[in-house]
């Protein structure tokens, strides 16, 4: 796939444009997953050194395209506005009123401080859509806390769950799972507020903070502490709901997961893969199962240490139980599955050549997404954005 302009090819969001002003990825990631469904992404970005995300991960040879930034701003355009000069704000408030989305993830009050607020857009454009994405949200005594993805972890509960019995807490795979989780949430809520907006030429503020997204993924955390007063602490590679269901070594030094989340699956591990028929009669239930845990995910990780890895998942696949390798990258540029389904999409840079990067999701049968360029040069559609959108605009307004 050549990096290079757009196709016709209709997609759902066709005709539906996004001014993406965020940083870093929460909020830009909800832009990004607009563009891949066709809608048009200017990425607002500061003429002084644009967007930090440029320069996050591991660099190019580009001095303001690092692979991270290749990757997840892709499908954007890029426009430089100082927002703080009275010029380039009547240029972004003219790009506004011809938009129908604003994506932005500044601490609290920041939009507002510069005169643009949202009593200020919503009268540029009453049907606008406005995304704000923050650690903490619009109010609350937290609202004006700075806020990354690792305190969003932390604040949210999940890093207090994450790590070995007696451990540190840590960060699961010290991934951004909160800015993508966040930028998932707030791409649905653009969906929503368009359709109300289509329907009533009225938009709204979308309103995500990066702790709330993780809390809202864990599961019955808050039920079973607010009714029982369960507070789950770390459990290492297994799980207090379920046993076994866990990760175990394998002969040639590679981890699986298994996991017998149902009495069912526990009583074909039982007997299909581990040939222990009587653990099936004298552990019935997850209850008995979690209450002997030592004894049920020994007898597992004896199996599995017995076997090689490849052999392990061949035995749990017979025998009908959900198994799975702890994937490396390079397992995964080498799994079967990931090619069928082409999760590792290969796009032609101009200059750096070929970048492989995650393909697009969700996956839609008629009108599919697509990557139609790689994050791009800073400043790289000022001319045809700012002369010919904006100006052109300006000079029809003026007669």
């Amino acid at each position: 796939m050549k990096d290079g302009p757009r196709t016709a090819a209709a997609k759902p969001l066709q005709g539906t444009r996004v001014l993406d002003l965020a940083t870093f990825l929460a909020a830009p990631f909800a832009a990004t997953i607009l563009g891949e469904f066709g809608a048009e992404v200017i990425k607002i970005e500061h003429p002084e050194g644009g967007d930090p995300m440029r320069r996050f991960g591991t660099p190019t040879d580009l001095s303001d395209a690092s692979l991270a930034w290749l990757s997840e701003a892709r499908n954007k355009r890029s426009v430089t506005l100082d927002l703080k000069s009275e010029a380039d704000v009547r240029q972004f408030k003219e790009l506004v009123r011809r938009s129908d989305i604003v994506c932005e993830n500044f601490r609290p009050g920041t939009l507002e401080r510069w005169g643009l607020g949202w009593d200020v857009l919503s009268q540029l454009n009453p049907a606008l859509v406005l995304l704000r994405i923050s650690g903490y949200g619009q109010d609350g005594p937290y609202r004006n806390r700075p806020g990354f993805a690792r305190t969003a972890h932390a604040v949210g509960g999940l890093t207090h769950l994450a790590g070995m019995p007696g451990g540190p807490p840590v960060t699961p795979g010290s991934t951004s799972l909160a800015d993508y989780i966040s930028g998932l949430y707030g791409a649905v809520g653009v969906l929503l507020a368009l359709r109300i907006a289509e329907k009533t030429g009225k938009g709204q503020v979308i309103d995500i903070a990066l702790f709330e997204s993780i809390f809202r993924v864990l599961d019955e955390l808050a039920p079973a502490y607010a009714k029982f007063g369960i507070q789950r602490e770390r459990e290492g590679v297994g799980t207090r709901n379920a046993c076994p269901h866990g990760h175990f070594p394998c002969a040639d030094g590679k981890w699986v997961a298994i996991a017998c989340t149902s009495d069912r699956i526990w009583v074909r591990m039982a007997e299909n893969v581990l040939d222990r028929s009587e653990l099936a009669a004298s552990h019935p239930t997850t209850a008995s199962r979690v209450a002997d845990r030592k004894v049920i995910d020994g007898v597992v990780e004896s199996f599995t240490r017995s076997l090689p890895l490849v052999d392990v998942v061949d035995r749990c696949e017979q025998g009908d139980v959900p198994c799975g390798a702890v994937n490396t990258i390079e397992d995964i540029f080498n799994d079967p599955q990931f090619a069928a389904r082409e999760m590792l999409k290969k796009v032609l840079h101009n200059t750096l050549g070929e970048i492989v990067i995650p393909n697009v999701l969700p996956r839609l049968s008629e009108t599919p997404g697509e990557i139609l360029s790689l994050g791009p040069e800073l400043g790289r559609d000022n001319t045809d954005v700012l002369d010919n959108l904006v100006n052109d605009e300006n000079e029809i307004r003026r007669k």
